[in-house]
């Protein structure tokens, strides 16, 4: 299949004027750092965040040379502590919590029958229960007021809090070597629906986008060629996603344009089944 090119990047329109957001693992690479970016030109505050310090200071200072409004806190979602520390961190900084974009994930490719219990367990703790771990952190600063949109309740609207998680296609399909992933990503997609409807009670959405394939150098660096080859062919348009074509998703989904979706997993590939 011949590819099709890649659009060209469409420009911010101030969807998120005024907000704060945090977004983790947005060391630069990745739908992460395309979110981050496109968050700072849609008007937003952004606390990025990584357990990559270093990467996370150089994409910090990057970006502080392009836009106002972006700071930087190493945080390892395995650990409840960090995890604590960064909501709190951006509540202190800015007054409020508006939108949190939950990112981080590991994969990694094994046939289930010489997995290992290190392995499944890596995997999941990253990609899960790290999103848990983020996730209720969120949900705590939202219900106690952290947040622009005040105390809404179940029929309330505009400006509550909204979390996005990063889930995958192989959530939904199956995929050779990929079961601790899949399993991890159908997790987040279970835990997306789950928070939903306990936090509308309190205005906030809880949303997933759920990308195929989307180009960046750590995905080369642990995949195969052949894999990807194989992978891109699949897609509806012959080519991979770019990064900042996921983030657009995701700042669709943290606007008003979305106010009456939550408890979604939207796929951003035609490989959804």
């Amino acid at each position: 299949m011949t590819g099709v090119e890649s659009p060209e990047y469409v420009p911010g329109h101030g969807l998120l004027k005024g907000r704060t957001a945090v977004v983790t693992a947005a060391a630069g690479a990745g739908i992460g750092g395309a979110t981050a970016r496109r968050f700072l030109e849609e008007g937003a505050r952004v606390l990025i965040s990584d357990a990559h310090a270093r990467r996370l200071k150089e994409y910090e200072a990057e970006l502080a040379g392009e836009f106002e409004g972006v700071s930087a806190l190493a945080c390892d979602v395995t650990d409840e502590a960090q995890v604590q520390a960064l909501f709190d961190t951006a509540v202190r900084q800015h007054g409020r919590l508006d939108i949190v974009v939950n990112n981080a994930g590991l994969g990694g490719t094994s046939a289930l029958v010489d997995m290992s219990d290190e392995q499944w367990s890596k995997v999941l703790d990253v990609t899960l229960n790290g999103t848990f771990r983020c996730m209720r952190a969120a949900l705590r600063a939202f219900r106690e007021g952290g947040h622009g949109g005040g105390s809404e309740g179940r029929h309330g609207g505009g400006r509550g809090g909204v979390i996005v998680n990063n889930a995958s296609v192989v959530g939904w399909r199956a995929q050779a070597g990929q079961a601790h992933y899949a399993a991890a990503k159908a997790g987040v997609m279970a835990l997306t629906r789950c928070a939903a409807i306990e936090a509308a009670g309190f205005g906030v959405r809880v949303n997933a986008v759920s990308p195929s394939l989307a180009m960046h150098p750590h995905l080369v660096k642990v995949t195969s060629p052949e894999l990807l080859e194989e992978l891109t062919e699949r897609e509806a348009f012959g080519r991979y996603a770019e990064p900042w074509e996921v983030a657009n998703v995701i700042v669709f989904l943290a606007s008003d344009y979305s106010s009456y979706m939550t408890g979604e997993a939207v796929s951003v590939s035609s490989q959804h089944a």
